[in-house]
């Protein structure tokens, strides 16, 4: 076992805490129905946020997700319409969903390399309405979901650490050393929150984001705000927002690797023009690249652009897993953006008049994509406000609030 049965306690009541605190205008109440997902290794974490849940009287139900070698089986030796296929009941199944806690524990990260990525593609379109359920239960303040990452070997070896060196850096990460590590993230949540308000409350224009191999242009867009933490990933210091795609342009660079769908890619170089990547190159992984590009036409558009501010987060080494480099701190702290979909509670306003053709209207993002690459170089990032004055928001790996 990588964590403590004290530890593993924790990490559950931070889980929960997490998926009650990213819930946006409204709150659980008892016997809610609260989804548990989590792959085989995370068993024994599992287990404890199982017994969260009922505890706290809510409807628990659990899924063990689908080995990466069935994963494998199924991309291989499925048909279109196998491939297209959504299971009877399922769409009625997460409309009844108030929570979802999902905890990540691969066992093998590349199972799906050898996959045609155009299948995957596929599936992923098909199954698109069933995030869209909840997608738009979350904007009506009823759903909310939260996910994690519990160690394995594979994780481990794949980012070059032993096994307890992963661990220990996921305990720092999430504060599972402190004896109320729930206290800790209220703290750490509301300094960042202050610095989201700061940001929203600017009325910026534009972004402009440079660094060593990057100079890229960001249309903020109308009605937009910063998102800070919130619960939805543990661990999660980023600030965050999700711009008018259409007003994206010059050069963006991912210095970290990224695992996605089994395959290893890694220097990522986007150039945007008129808010659609025209040329994508990649050190390695380039036929991927774009392949999950052309999934289809949003695929190749901005969804999210954040920062991340090393004061907060602990995180200074590659974890082979987005959810944690995403947040990572290191000597830089890290910028990410995230081409495919966008979030709609980055809207300022009331999300239940958020429509699609709304959305249209404002620049907000529509894929089955949505994949963080992520630029941990020293960079500096301006705001020119709206009037022409510019600001500088962020350098040395933190934000000048």
């Amino acid at each position: 076992m990588v964590f403590s049965k004290k530890q593993l306690e924790r990490y559950a009541d931070v889980m929960v805490w997490a998926m009650e605190e990213s819930r946006r205008g409204g709150k659980f109440s008892k016997y809610d129905t609260v989804l548990l997902r989590y792959d085989g290794a995370a068993a024994p974490l599992a287990r404890a946020v199982y017994e969260r849940l009922l505890q706290k009287r809510y409807h628990a139900v659990s899924r063990v997700n689908a080995a990466e070698d069935f994963a494998r089986s199924f991309y291989t030796l499925a048909d279109d319409k196998q491939l297209d296929y959504v299971a009877a009941g399922e769409k009625e199944f997460q409309a009844g969903l108030n929570g979802l806690i999902s905890l990540r524990a691969p066992t093998d990260l590349t199972a799906l390399k050898s996959v045609n990525p155009t299948r995957i593609a596929r599936a992923a379109v098909a199954r698109k309405g069933l995030r869209e359920i909840l997608d738009n239960a979350e904007q009506a303040g009823a759903f909310s979901w939260t996910l994690c990452n519990y160690p394995t070997k594979d994780l481990a070896d794949q980012a070059g650490l032993s096994l307890k060196e992963y661990a220990a850096q996921v305990a720092r990460a999430c504060f599972l050393n402190d004896k109320d590590p729930v206290k800790k993230w209220k703290e750490v949540m509301s300094q960042i929150a202050d610095i989201g308000a700061w940001l929203s409350g600017l009325e910026i224009e534009k972004l402009h984001v440079e660094s060593a191999d990057m100079d890229l242009e960001i249309l903020l867009g109308k009605k937009r705000k910063f998102i800070s933490g919130g619960g939805n990933n543990i661990p999660s210091f980023e600030i965050f927002t999700s711009p008018d795609w259409r007003g994206t342009r010059g050069v963006y660079y991912a210095d970290l690797p990224s695992y996605r769908s089994g395959n290893y890619v890694d220097g990522v170089r986007l150039e945007f023009k008129e808010g659609r990547a025209v040329k994508a190159t990649a050190k390695k992984g380039q036929d991927f690249l774009r392949k999950m590009l052309s999934m289809d036409r949003g695929a190749a558009q901005v969804g999210e652009f954040s920062l991340t501010d090393r004061r907060f987060s602990k995180i200074d080494k590659f974890m082979a897993d987005t959810l944690f480099d995403e947040n990572f701190g290191g000597r830089h702290g890290n910028c990410h953006l995230a081409v495919g979909a966008s979030y709609a509670d980055t809207f300022d306003g009331d999300m239940r008049k958020l429509d699609k053709k709304t959305k249209e209207k404002l620049g907000f993002n529509d894929s089955s994509l949505h994949w963080d690459l992520i630029n941990t170089q020293a960079k500096t990032v301006h705001a020119v406000l709206k009037g022409g004055k510019t600001m500088l928001i962020y350098e040395k790996g933190r934000f000048m609030h």
